[in-house]
């Protein structure tokens, strides 16, 4: 056991002779407790330096040994669900000392990904997709007659999610070779919700104790699995037989195993909830940078929702299973009965969402911009068809920093804006996110006010104050170049506007745009300038575009914002400065824009 995470490189002797693992195949069977220890020990050091997930990957350690023991990676298929638990399955093919710079510029992805190693069969960044990529894996080899494995690793907390569920369905029919591992902590990132949770959680003690398993081994045998387990995950006696019947026998096989999360360090397997990720610990002899902590722009939607609630009872929270994340902590458990975790269910959230809606109740669905993408069916068929009330409190927007690409909130603007009735609002700071956020609460119909990750510039916030709709607010009165910000980029643009006399206006609403404002500077400024933390191509600045087009303005416009591409993690200051969007690259894109102009 572990109880603090250490800062000088562990000895990892065993550890070290991995480089592949076919050298961990060579391996007596009797070595591989020493090596899980080794490997925990270099876990705990490595992410200690970085930063980042290493909850799950500690509970999956000797799950992880044990499938590259067994299995001939890379012929044979590992998927795993989410990847947040990866970082084992990275040490031990080729990785070991490029984890040191895992969520860094230029270093290893946060979650598996095709293009940084062989071993990593299926990009995993969001949950459930596992079981589903696995199939169409297994599918393919058969019919290009080819004999290899194929499993798929997904935790307690992504089964709950329908996709999951849609693929057990169709893989029972296809008949297909393939090996479904339910790793069960009784854990997602927040505590699990819902049936299905509550199912497994119930019958898995029920199963311990008479070692049968036969309630639970009914659900997914129903479905044409041959059920295997419950089985210690963390036992190699118990855990390498089990694989193995599992891996021989033809068919559907689903293998129930269970793990704890942050397993051999201490203060993990106390707060596995705390202990999902963590920062890189800091040198003791480092000095802070700031004593004083600003409030998250989370943290600000959560006060502000638990002062609405106490206004109106008609508002509820809904948020798929990030709780924590969503700054939800205090609103369920001072409205309990108006708060809704659906786990990890993002279509089924805004469905719920849009059915208490026709009964007069309104609803504020919490949801990661990228998660939102997940739902955009029933966004638009569900809610927005049918005109209903509901506020879209959409976290995570724009670029998010060491997460990478496949948390990137860079999309929301673009895919919002198509909808008729949509009402879409960008907030500059905290003051302005309380302002509309109300302003979203009180509209008829549906709403979406996005918020970046972290924390804002530290303005003080007052009781919320709704704004007139489309109605931008003018910073300064400049001339030649009118900047046109929408979002929490204000500051940058604000350093050039004020260095040069540009005009600047907090553009507030994509949707609907404030073109009085742009009637009246078009006469004065010979360039229009827009600023997003959102992807240029059909983003805000296209909204303005299109405007300018549609009333025949000669203004020059210069969009900028994220590129047409993936941007990679690193950290958000980073991303901002490749993209151009920190102060220097937005006054350099101006510069050129105005030299071209001549």
């Amino acid at each position: 056991m572990f109880y603090e995470i250490p800062t000088e490189r562990p000895v990892t002797p065993l550890l070290d002779t991995i480089a592949d693992p076919a050298l961990l195949r060579l391996l007596p069977e009797e070595k591989l407790s020493e090596l899980a220890q080794e490997l925990r020990a270099y876990l705990l050091y490595s992410v200690g330096k970085t930063g980042g997930h290493f909850g799950a990957g500690l509970g999956v350690v000797e799950l992880t040994i044990a499938l590259h023991y067994l299995l001939r990676t890379p012929d044979d298929h590992l998927i795993w669900d989410v990847g947040h638990q990866c970082y084992p399955h990275k040490i031990l093919t080729g990785r070991r000392e490029a984890l040191q710079t895992i969520r860094q510029q230029d270093g290893l992805a946060p979650f598996p990904r095709q293009q940084e190693s062989k071993f990593d069969d299926f990009g995993t960044g969001h949950s459930s997709t596992s079981i589903s990529a696995a199939l169409g894996m297994a599918l393919a080899d058969r019919l290009l007659g080819k004999e290899s494995r194929t499993v798929a690793v997904i935790g307690d907390g992504a089964m709950t999610a329908g996709m999951a569920f849609e693929a057990l369905n169709h893989a029972a029919h296809t008949g297909a070779d393939l090996l479904v591992i339910l790793n069960d902590n009784d854990m997602s990132i927040s505590h699990n919700e819902g049936g299905l949770a509550t199912y497994l959680s119930k019958n898995l003690k029920d199963a311990l104790q008479d070692n049968m398993g036969e309630t639970t081994a009914a659900l997914f045998e129903a479905l044409d699995f041959h059920y295997s387990g419950p089985v210690d995950g963390h036992d190699f006696e118990l855990l390498l037989p089990a694989l193995q019947r599992s891996l021989n026998t033809p068919g559907p096989q689903f293998l129930h195993i269970t793990t704890r999360k942050g397993k051999g360090f201490e203060p993990a397997e106390k707060d596995p909830v705390g202990y999902h990720a963590i920062t890189k610990i800091e040198p003791v002899d480092s000095k802070p940078v700031n004593t004083v902590k600003k409030p998250k722009f989370a943290n600000i939607f959560g006060s502000w929702i638990c002062e609405q609630a106490a206004t109106d009872p008609r508002t509820v929270a809904i948020t798929p299973a990030m709780s924590e994340g969503s700054d939800l902590i205090e609103f369920s458990q001072r409205f309990s009965e108006r708060y809704f975790d659906v786990a990890i269910a993002e279509q089924h959230a805004v469905t719920l969402a849009a059915g208490m809606a026709c009964q007069g109740i309104k609803p504020v669905v919490a949801i990661y911009s990228t998660f939102l993408q997940r739902a955009y069916d029933q966004l638009i068929h569900d809610v927005a068809i049918q005109e209903l009330d509901l506020l879209l409190a959409i976290d995570r927007a724009g670029l998010v920093g060491e997460d990478g690409a496949t948390h990137a909130g860079c999309y929301d603007i673009s895919f919002l804006r198509c909808i008729p009735g949509m009402l879409i609002m960008t907030p500059s700071d905290e003051q302005e996110l309380r302002n509309l956020l109300q302003t979203g609460y009180d509209f008829t119909g549906p709403a979406a006010v996005r918020y970046p990750r972290g924390s804002g510039c530290g303005t003080a916030t007052s009781t919320a104050q709704p704004v007139t709709l489309g109605c931008s607010r003018t910073i300064i009165n400049g001339q030649k170049v009118a900047i046109l910000n929408f979002g929490v980029l204000l500051p940058q643009a604000r350093e050039v506007a004020e260095k040069f006399g540009y005009s600047l206006i907090d553009m507030r609403f994509v949707k609907p745009l404030d073109t009085a404002v742009i009637d009246k500077i078009v006469d004065s400024h010979s360039l229009l300038v827009t600023i997003e933390d959102h992807t240029i191509k059909g983003g805000a600045g296209s909204e303005v575009s299109e405007y300018l087009h549609s009333q025949m303005y000669c203004n020059r416009l210069l969009n900028l914002g994220v590129a047409d591409r993936w941007i990679e993690h690193s950290s958000r200051e980073q991303q901002l400065h490749e993209c151009g969007l920190d102060q220097a690259g937005i006054e350099q894109s101006i510069k050129q824009a105005l030299e071209n102009q001549i």
